[in-house]
């Protein structure tokens, strides 16, 4: 790839961080290290090594938007302050094609004695524009932030959301080459994040690079190109921004130690005895038999019909979900769903160890990955079973009134319980892996049917 066809390469960039448990020992690092040497002995270290970022690289094509995600504290924020020039990397190289537009941090590059006025021209000329240009852009940029009579006051009486519509108002009017925004939109009113995303889709059309930082992980799979997944420094993964967000959700709530699971699980069988949990589980094993649906969920899930092989499966597999069933209007498993006929989805469950009140849930998300719908057991208030057994089946059935828009859809399944403390353990979880692709609708376009009616007067 040429230096004309990206607006930013990262190459094996590391960022380390000198971390000190007081001022003293900081002192100390200035002084000793220095006497050490002269002494003609080993210098002495009072600090200790944090790696922020660990060999991280990466291309930006010209023109495409690139989410990252990771949990705080992974680099995200590191990574984007090397790229906009306001931290030096440790080592690795950092190419930069354009003028950048970064919006880190609430107030960043703003006087907070000046006004909003103020900022405008004194945030404008840090990105290069003269005072003519930023004058022939002003209606425009107080237009966008749409704070008032509040544009003359100082900033620092403003709200953190009155903060960053001006921050952003700027910072996307200018038509930067290269804009980088970590998390700011999170602050603003729906109204105005739709107003953002509107020029974030304008920016892109003209030609404008733009890495997103974001925890909403439908923002990432909306609008962008491509997604790089950052875990303690380290780049997981990057590629399409489904497969990055759904090994995101994987470091978010499947890396849990398999003693630890075991442990919690026992605890709360044995706070489910002291209840007299079991004695009521006898008296309801059916729920554990298989119901209505036990003689079609005789085969395996990866060999049934609307089968997704590239779903993306994880968990700890305590219980695992082995076979699905799919029917509408007496039709096994369909090609073609019928828009705003019923759907009956069954799952099979097998429990390979001890699973205490487990939680069935499941979402219907499009091909690009945003969710329509997504419920679970516990939310409806579904008590499927308290304790399951080992080597005990279940079978949990939903139905769906399919009120969606034509095209192609995916069924993500899942069986989870939670630890004693509220945390969700995932024991079986089978992203996009059902596929449902619903026939033509006449009557509405969108992504569901809310089943509106219009209505008219005369007089």
């Amino acid at each position: 790839m040429s230096s004309d066809d990206f607006a930013i390469r990262i190459e094996n960039v590391n960022k380390c961080f000198q971390v000190y448990e007081s001022p003293a020992r900081r002192l100390k690092q200035f002084v000793m290290p220095k006497i050490d040497r002269k002494l003609g002995k080993e210098a002495r270290i009072y600090h200790q090594d944090f790696w922020a970022l660990k060999d991280v690289s990466f291309n930006l094509p010209r023109g495409q938007t690139m989410g990252i995600v990771g949990q705080n504290g992974s680099g995200k924020s590191t990574l984007l302050q090397i790229i906009a020039g306001t931290l030096t990397p440790t080592a690795g190289n950092v190419a930069v094609n354009g003028r950048v537009a970064a919006l880190l941090e609430l107030g960043a590059g703003f006087n907070s004695d000046f006004t909003g006025l103020e900022n405008v021209y004194l945030n404008a000329s840090l990105l290069g524009l003269s005072k003519e240009e930023t004058e022939n852009k002003l209606d425009d940029i107080l237009s966008f932030a749409d704070i008032g009579g509040f544009i003359n006051s100082p900033v620092r009486s403003y709200s953190s959301g009155m903060l960053v519509r001006l921050a952003f108002a700027v910072q996307a009017q200018i038509d930067p080459e290269i804009l980088i925004v970590d998390e700011a939109l999170a602050v603003g009113d729906a109204k105005f994040q739709a107003k953002c995303f509107s020029r974030l889709k304008r920016l892109k059309q003209d030609g404008t690079s733009i890495l997103f930082v974001s925890h909403a992980t439908e923002q990432i799979v909306t609008h962008c190109d491509s997604a790089l997944l950052l875990d303690h420094g380290v780049v997981q993964v990057q590629g399409s921004p489904n497969d990055v967000v759904n090994r995101y959700l994987d470091v978010l709530f499947g890396k849990k130690n398999g003693s630890s699971i075991r442990k919690d699980q026992d605890d709360k069988l044995e706070k489910a005895v002291s209840r007299e949990v079991q004695i009521r589980d006898r008296e309801s094993k059916s729920n554990l038999s298989p119901g209505s649906f036990s003689s079609l969920l005789t085969g395996e899930y990866s060999e049934r019909p609307n089968y997704n092989p590239s779903e993306y499966r994880w968990g700890d597999r305590a219980a695992e979900l082995i076979d699905f069933y799919i029917c509408q209007d007496g039709e096994d498993y369909p090609s073609t769903v019928t828009p705003g006929k019923e759907l009956t989805l069954a799952i099979k469950v097998r429990f390979r160890d001890v699973v205490v009140r487990p939680i069935f849930g499941f979402a219907i998300k499009t091909k690009e990955g945003v969710t329509i719908y997504n419920t679970n057991s516990e939310w409806q208030s579904v008590d499927l079973v308290d304790v399951a057994e080992i080597d005990t089946e279940m079978v949990v059935s939903v139905t769906l009134p399919m009120m969606v828009y034509e095209g192609d859809f995916f069924i993500s399944v899942g069986i989870a319980s939670s630890s004693l403390d509220g945390e969700i353990i995932p024991h079986d979880r089978r992203y996009d892996s059902i596929h449902l692709a619903v026939g033509p609708v006449k009557s509405f376009t969108g992504l569901a049917n809310l089943n509106a009616r219009i209505n008219f007067e005369t007089e």
